[in-house]
């Protein structure tokens, strides 16, 4: 019998690993494993994690390591995920990474590769600060890479055309500080570990996922 696959996907915010994820899923056939898809579904089941999970986030707390492993530890051994999955969004830190190899390693598993879409800071505050959305029906545009017909008008219905506050320069480079704060320690991790694969990710979509595929084919047949 074959051994269940496991592949960490890492990138930073708007650097495109969800889209990535997706191509991967389908290339591959590892079942997707999105930690913020988890969360949704535990709470809106029910679930006693979900529950848990739900009373730290209703007091505007982090939900603790524990609650977070058990969940993707129960989402794992689903049936789907019997040849492997593809974990998007965990594990976050340091700590969150040690702990899911301590758990597959008892089980006689281990992280088999983590591919890590990297991009440059700048590329990312300018695909961020770059969007823009329609007030009335939410159509979404891009200053650069995908402009309105008129500059803030919307195309499909003529609405004005805003910037998120998330999306504004600022608040970007603070989202990508906290992100490189808890990240970078996981990234080292990995890297000792020898499963770390570095992609560039300031290249055309359709490029990552074959660079992707690349690594991934390689890692698998090596």
């Amino acid at each position: 019998m074959t051994s269940p696959r496991y592949v960490v996907l890492v990138g930073p915010p708007a650097s495109g690993k969800g889209t990535q994820a997706v191509r991967l899923h389908e290339a591959l056939g590892l079942t997707h494993v999105a930690s913020g898809d988890l969360f949704r579904e535990n709470i809106r089941n029910e679930t006693a994690l979900g529950m848990q999970a739900k009373s730290y986030m209703d007091r505007g707390d982090l939900v603790p390591d524990d609650v977070t492993i058990a969940m993707v530890l129960d989402r794992l051994s689903h049936p789907d995920c019997a040849a492997g999955a593809l974990l998007d969004g965990f594990p976050r830190t340091l700590a969150q990474a040690q702990a899911l190899d301590a758990a597959l390693g008892a089980q006689g598993h281990a992280i088999g590769a983590v591919p890590y879409v990297a991009v440059p800071d700048e590329v990312l505050i300018e695909r961020v600060s770059g969007r823009r959305l329609c007030r009335t029906c939410g159509a979404s545009y891009h200053v650069t890479f995908n402009p309105p017909h008129t500059p803030g008008v919307c195309d499909v219905d003529g609405g004005e055309l805003y910037q998120r506050d998330d999306d504004r320069p600022e608040t970007v480079r603070t989202r990508l500080k906290v992100y490189h704060d808890l990240t970078s320690p996981l990234i080292d991790y990995y890297h000792e570990k020898g499963v770390l694969i570095q992609i560039d990710g300031d290249q055309p979509i359709d490029r990552v996922t074959e660079d992707l595929l690349e690594a991934l084919r390689s890692v698998k047949e090596g």
